[in-house]
């Protein structure tokens, strides 16, 4: 009796209806309470329903019994269904208890839960948006849930909030957006796709703008895009989408800075979808955020670089890796070197700080959040400029040169990558050169050690940057050089050279720091010249195999002759006599076969001005290392006497294998197009003899080898310096015989004086010899004499000719040639006088 009069006012029947086990006894309970609720409120009495309210909460929802549960909930719902519109003002009390019920061990209570939770929003609809939060928490745990019964009920009530949710315009996003981070980290597959759902729900309503608070959930959207389903990594594939497609059209309002670090983290996942994904978004955060986006250069590079050597089965996301790479390559413009770094600082749209962390704790963890304040310019930056809030960005090289070096030490990383660094570090050198050198003491060895990389390309790119290095005037120190402005790195090595006394005034004050003979390069150049063959010297296999490429290429980057003058110069004073007799030798074949160092061997070939003498002597000096190259370089440089005389030395030496095989090297090099210019000279026997004495003293070096045939046959074909004068000299006398007959035809008005065949022309002497004031009137005959000396001159130039016309043709060659070797001049006159007599009869 006490138990019934504190439930008043409802009746005993009912509330031994509501405690029944059978649901259709619990039911018609629930129609007796709609009836009396309704009377309740037609009446106005407001302190009545609260109370029917509270016993259905109080001692039925949340009983022990669990059929006095059942019967709670669904005199709740009979009670919201009573009220109707009114059933707004007692939300509160009707969903607390249906909630609880939610966390019930009984299946079937959760189920009548969730019925009696659909009944009371479906009669409230707006009403119900104030307590959104809790009816979304409810239902994320009901989505999950094992039994199909209940999920099916969950998914009705969810499709119900949805309606309501875009049917109104006061949802309160604000309030939703901390409860939504909470739940997006949820493992479940269930939960996850009801929380896209929602988040599908949200974007496509156009009242409700959850663009602003996308870095808020973007983190868990990519780690929703790893799950195991392939339906929800689908949906979660369409939300990122939707997304990106509404940062494309309102750029303006994005928080990029926000969500740089969250797309740095899932550039390095593991999963391809979220790497490809997350790569997609950089590369149109990078060209439509423009300089917003170089504070986060540095975390953006450690996940960028490792992506470019990726092979064929990751091809897309290699591809839009080094979109990436490009597009933040271009925004480092010359403006940002600016030593006053105020005067180069770009005011952009502002944004907070690049170092806020992302909302998941773990994403804290990660290395790649490095943060360097690099800032350069795009064409595509869209960001607008706001009066009241500002910021500056201004490139700090600190966070991008530290990910670039650690990449370069890094011997696992593929070869693209290695050359997107050096890449990089050649832009870098070029944009902005100023700020770069500050770097340099700490980039020059590994710059180094990269010159022995397996890759040409790789060698290519490495010796670009080095070049850039010593020749870029931002180098050029004036109150210090690289030395002074820092201490040397255990990692650094140099050139050990003693400095002799002699080599003193040559050196200058500053020593091994600068060269005499480059002028032009800047303080680094030098040192860059030391230290290479510091690193030849150390690795002679690196010598071997790249060595002339090396060096082919600096030429090619760097200035020739500043190369070979400083090298020369170095090796002048290397201490390994065994090293520097290998380098002259490997330069000196460079010099004479690389098609890149033409102008430089045209330089040497005439030794016309001071500076080819200057290099010339330079060169002289080193290559005497080499006794070899040292007559090579004579060679070149026409210095044949000289290189005669030094091979003259040569039999003081010690003959070995190398010195013969280096010989031989050299007679194959006078085979080469190089030295086509030498083997013309041959041809004037009488002004290059000692050419010629030279190229028999290297035949006499050699033994019988092909080297020695090769040089034996090419001196045959040396013509005989008699027999090369007697032909000059008959070929003279016939060029004045014919002007002598042709002049006096012409000075006779064109009378041929010519009587018979075998007349002797007339000859005109030149005046001022004793034949020219001894000559007959003209018309006349002169007298015979006269006539006689001109056929003896005739006949011995044509007795000459026929000598030396015999000289080819075999074996009467040969016969004429010993005949002539014996009887001389003397027999030339005989055979003469006797065709003379012939031709007289």
């Amino acid at each position: 009796m006490n138990a019934e009069r504190d439930l008043a006012p409802l009746a005993p029947s009912v509330v031994r209806a509501l405690n029944d086990k059978l649901y259709e006894k619990r039911k018609v309970a629930a129609l007796e309470i709609e009836k009396l609720v309704r009377e309740f409120v037609a009446q106005n009495n407001t302190s009545q329903i609260k109370h029917v309210i509270l016993i259905l909460s109080q001692e039925f929802a949340l009983s022990q019994h669990p059929h006095s549960r059942k019967g709670g909930l669904i005199g709740l719902a009979a009670c919201s269904i009573a009220l109707g519109k009114d059933s707004g003002l007692y939300l509160k009390e009707l969903i607390e208890p249906v909630l609880t019920c939610f966390n019930d061990a009984d299946s079937r209570l959760r189920y009548y839960a969730c019925e009696a939770l659909y009944n009371i929003v479906k009669v409230a609809r707006g009403s119900v948006l104030p307590h959104f939060n809790v009816l979304f928490d409810g239902l994320s745990k009901l989505a999950a849930d094992p039994d199909p019964n209940v999920k099916s009920g969950s998914e009705l009530l969810d499709r119900l909030l949805k309606d309501i949710v875009t049917e109104s315009n006061q949802f309160d996003l604000v309030g939703f957006i901390p409860l939504l981070r909470e739940r997006i980290y949820s493992n479940n597959q269930y939960a996850r796709q009801f929380i896209i759902s929602w988040i599908l729900v949200l974007e496509s309503v156009p009242d409700i703008n959850l663009l602003d608070y996308l870095p808020e959930i973007l983190d868990g959207l990519f780690q929703i895009l790893g799950d195991n389903s392939k339906e929800i990594r689908k949906m979660c594939e369409v939300a990122l989408g939707e997304f990106l497609k509404e940062i494309k059209k309102n750029p303006s309002s994005v928080k990029f800075a926000e969500m740089a670090n969250i797309l740095v983290i899932h550039c390095q996942a593991a999963d391809d979808l979220i790497q490809l994904t997350a790569m997609c978004w950089m590369r149109e955060f990078i060209q439509l955020a423009g300089r917003v986006m170089l504070p986060y250069s540095s975390g953006i590079l450690t996940a960028v670089l490792p992506c470019l050597s990726y092979d064929d089965r990751k091809k897309n996301i290699k591809e839009v890796a080094n979109v990436c790479n490009q597009s933040l390559m271009k925004l480092v413009i010359p403006e940002d070197d600016e030593m006053d770094e105020a005067k180069q600082s770009i005011t952009l749209s502002a944004e907070p700080n690049p170092e806020e962390p992302v909302s998941k704790p773990e994403a804290a963890s990660t290395g790649s959040l490095d943060v360097s304040g690099d800032s350069s310019v795009s064409n595509a930056s869209v960001c607008t400029v706001t009066s009241s809030e500002r910021i500056q960005v201004t490139l700090n090289l600190d966070g991008i040169v530290q990910v670039l070096d650690c990449h370069l030490h890094d011997t696992s990383i593929g070869m693209m990558t290695r050359i997107a660094v050096l890449k990089w570090l050649y832009h870098l050198y070029i944009k902005t050169p100023r700020k770069m050198f500050r770097h340099t003491d700490s980039l020059f060895p590994i710059l180094l050690r990269t010159l022995s990389d397996e890759s040409d390309e790789v060698i290519l790119k490495d010796l670009e940057v080095l070049a850039e290095i010593a020749s870029s005037p931002a180098g050029q120190t004036e109150g210090y050089g690289p030395s002074e402005a820092a201490e040397p790195r255990p990692g650094q090595v140099e050139l050990h050279v003693p400095i002799r006394n002699s080599q003193l005034s040559s050196s200058g004050p500053k020593g091994l720091e600068c060269s005499p003979s480059t002028p032009t390069m800047n303080s680094y150049f030098y040192k860059f010249m030391i230290n290479l063959l510091k690193r030849f010297s150390s690795e002679r296999k690196l010598l071997e195999t790249r060595g002339a490429f090396i060096i082919r290429q600096l030429c090619l980057l760097l200035n020739a002759e500043n190369i070979f003058h400083s090298m020369a110069d170095i090796l002048l004073r290397e201490e390994d006599l065994k090293f520097a007799s290998t380098m002259v030798h490997t330069l000196n074949t460079i010099l004479l076969t690389s098609s890149e160092l033409f102008q430089l061997r045209n330089q040497l070939k005439d030794l016309r001005t001071p500076e080819s003498r200057n290099l010339f002597c330079c060169l002289y000096r080193s290559w005497c290392h080499n006794p070899v190259t040292t007559v090579s370089l004579c060679f070149l440089t026409q210095n044949y006497k000289h290189a005669y005389d030094l091979i003259q030395k040569f039999g003081d030496l010690e003959v070995t294998v190398d010195f013969l095989t280096e010989v031989d090297k050299l007679v194959q090099l006078i085979e080469c197009p190089i030295f086509t210019y030498l083997r013309l000279q041959l041809l004037d026997v009488k002004n290059n003899p000692y050419l010629i004495k030279a190229l028999y003293g290297l035949l006499m070096l050699l033994p019988q080898s092909s080297a020695f045939q090769l040089l034996s046959h090419r001196l045959q074909c040396v013509p005989n310096p008699e027999l090369m004068q007697s032909a000059h000299l008959a070929s003279g006398m016939e060029n004045f015989t014919l002007w002598g007959r042709y002049g006096n035809r012409q000075s006779h008005g064109g009378r041929s004086e010519e009587a018979a065949p075998n007349a002797s022309p007339r000859v005109r002497a030149p005046k001022g010899t004793a034949a020219g004031r001894a000559r007959a009137p003209a018309g006349r005959r002169p007298p015979p004499s006269t006539t006689r000396s001109c056929c003896s001159t005739s006949t011995r130039s044509r007795a000459s000719t026929w000598k030396c016309g015999t000289s080819g043709r075999g074996g009467q060659s040969s016969r004429s040639d010993a005949w002539c070797s014996e009887h001389g001049d003397e027999g030339t006159r005989t055979r003469a006088r006797g065709r003379r007599r012939r031709r007289c009869f």
